[in-house]
C-alpha cells in the first residue's frame, strides 16, 4: 500500500476539523407535511464525541428529523447547525464541505444492487475526489472493508450474495468513505439477531473510540440503548422532551418514558446492561 498517498488523502478530507462543543445543534424546529405536524419547536443537540440514541413512538418523525438535519427535508421553521455552519437553505455547493465531515447509514444499509460492495464504498471517494487513480481508491475501499470486519474477498461481492449484517457493515464502510467526523446511523440493528446485534454494537462502539466519531444513532433497541449510548433523546409530543442518561429518564414520570424503559422488554434488557456495554467496550480495545 502506498502508505503516503493515503496518509495525504487522510489528511485533506480532516483539515476542517474543530474542537467545538457541539456536532449538530438544533433549535426550534417545525417539520410537516401538509397539515399534518410531525416537529414542531424540536430542539437538540449532539455533544461532539459522544453516541446519542434517538428514540421515540411511531410517527415521531425519528427518520425525518435525521433527513431535516441532513439536508434531505427541508423544515418548516427553525435552525440547523452541524459543525458551527448554519445547514436550513445552504445550497449544494455551500453544504458540499460539511457533507463530506458526515457519513450516513440508512436501514438496510441502502447499498446499490448492481454495485459491489468495493464500488459502493468507492462512490463517495469518486464524488469528492474523482481524480485519485483506482489502484489507490482500491486500497482506501479495502482498508475500509477491513475495519468494518468484512473478509476480504466482500469487496468483490454484490450486496444480494450478503446476508443482513454484512450488508449493515458494507453500510458503514460505505458511511466511513471519506474519514468522516459525524455518523448518523437510522436503526441499524433492525432485522438482526441478538448475536449480530451485539456485535454490531460493539463495532460502533470500536468505531467511535477509535475515529473520534460523533454519532447521531436513531432506534428502538433497548440492548443498543443500554449497551453503548452516552444520552438518549426522546421524541414524544411533537418535540424532544426530555435527553439524558437511561438513569436520568428513569427517573422521569412521562408515561411514553416509563412504559418504554420499564416495560417487559426494558425490564429485560435493563439487567444485561452491565454485560452488554462490557462487551461493547471490549469489542473497542480489541
Amino acid at each position: 500500500m502506498r502508505r503516503g498517498a493515503l496518509r495525504k488523502h487522510e489528511q485533506e478530507v480532516v483539515e476542517h476539523r474543530h474542537d467545538g462543543p457541539n456536532a449538530i445543534e438544533v433549535r426550534g424546529l417545525k417539520n410537516a407535511f401538509g397539515e399534518q405536524v410531525i416537529h414542531d419547536g424540536l430542539d437538540i443537540d449532539l455533544k461532539r464525541g459522544e453516541i446519542l440514541g434517538v428514540v421515540g413512538g411511531s410517527g415521531t418523525g425519528k427518520s425525518v428529523l435525521m433527513r431535516s438535519i441532513i439536508g434531505l427535508q427541508e423544515p418548516v421553521e427553525g435552525e440547523i447547525h452541524v459543525f458551527g455552519r448554519d445547514m436550513v437553505g445552504a445550497g449544494v455547493d455551500e453544504s458540499r464541505d460539511i457533507r463530506r465531515r458526515w457519513g450516513v447509514l440508512f436501514q438496510n444499509g441502502a447499498l446499490f444492487t448492481t454495485l459491489t460492495v468495493t464500488e459502493n464504498v468507492q462512490l463517495p471517494i469518486r464524488e469528492y475526489y474523482g481524480r485519485l487513480d483506482r489502484e489507490l481508491m482500491d486500497e482506501i475501499a479495502a482498508y475500509k472493508i477491513a475495519m468494518v470486519g468484512l473478509p476480504d474477498d466482500a469487496g468483490s461481492k454484490f450486496p444480494a450474495e450478503l446476508s443482513g449484517g454484512m450488508r449493515k457493515r458494507a453500510g458503514i464502510a460505505r458511511a466511513l468513505a471519506l474519514d468522516p467526523e459525524l455518523l448518523f446511523l437510522d436503526e441499524p440493528t433492525a432485522g438482526l439477531d441478538p448475536i449480530g446485534a451485539a456485535a454490531f454494537d460493539a463495532l460502533i462502539s470500536r468505531l467511535r473510540d477509535g475515529l473520534n466519531l460523533s454519532v447521531f444513532l436513531i432506534t428502538h433497541d433497548l440492548d443498543t440503548l443500554y449497551a453503548i449510548c452516552d444520552r438518549v433523546a426522546v421524541l414524544a409530543d411533537q418535540k424532544v422532551i426530555a435527553v439524558g442518561t437511561i438513569p436520568e429518564l428513569l427517573a422521569l414520570d412521562h408515561p411514553w418514558i416509563q412504559e418504554y424503559f420499564r416495560g417487559p422488554r426494558g425490564r429485560a434488557a435493563a439487567p444485561a446492561a452491565g454485560e452488554l456495554r462490557e462487551a461493547a467496550h471490549s469489542g473497542s480495545a480489541g
